[in-house]
């Protein structure tokens, strides 16, 4: 979770929304990256979003059936989608996000019928410092 946490407080320098994501396989880190959607002028340039896409390159495939996806925020309804086609093994994240998130809150997106993959999920990981700095973030631009 280091390394995400190291990714969102990237974002934050750009002006991005503080979300930082990392693909791994066992210790080993696969893909790091962080939101970029201003910077991308790309709706989907999710940290997750852009985790997954590294990782699968840097693998040579779309499955990534023995990797583990670590992020700062509860992922969204787009990035559970990617997580589930994915085939990602486990998700770990940090803050939770009664607004925008769709793994606890939300539509749950996989507990729906519908998802035909399920992740194990750990949640709370490093969530105090996720929640401080999109916190700090979100305070200097109000």
């Amino acid at each position: 979770m280091r390394a995400a946490l190291d990714a969102a407080r990237a974002a934050a320098a750009e002006g991005e929304v503080p979300v930082g994501a990392v693909v791994s396989i066992g210790d080993a880190i696969v893909a790091v990256a962080a939101n970029a959607p201003r910077r991308q002028c790309d709706p989907t340039a999710h940290a997750e979003m852009l985790a997954i896409r590294g990782a699968a390159h840097a693998l040579g495939r779309d499955r990534l059936e023995e990797c583990d996806l670590w992020v700062t925020l509860e992922p969204c309804a787009m990035c559970a989608g990617a997580i589930a086609h994915a085939r990602i093994r486990r998700v770990y994240y940090g803050a939770a996000d009664p607004k925008g998130g769709a793994v606890e809150h939300g539509p749950r997106f996989f507990t729906q019928p519908t998802c035909h993959h399920r992740p194990e999920l750990y949640a709370d990981i490093g969530a105090a410092e996720s929640a401080r700095l999109l916190r700090e973030f979100f305070a200097q631009r109000r």
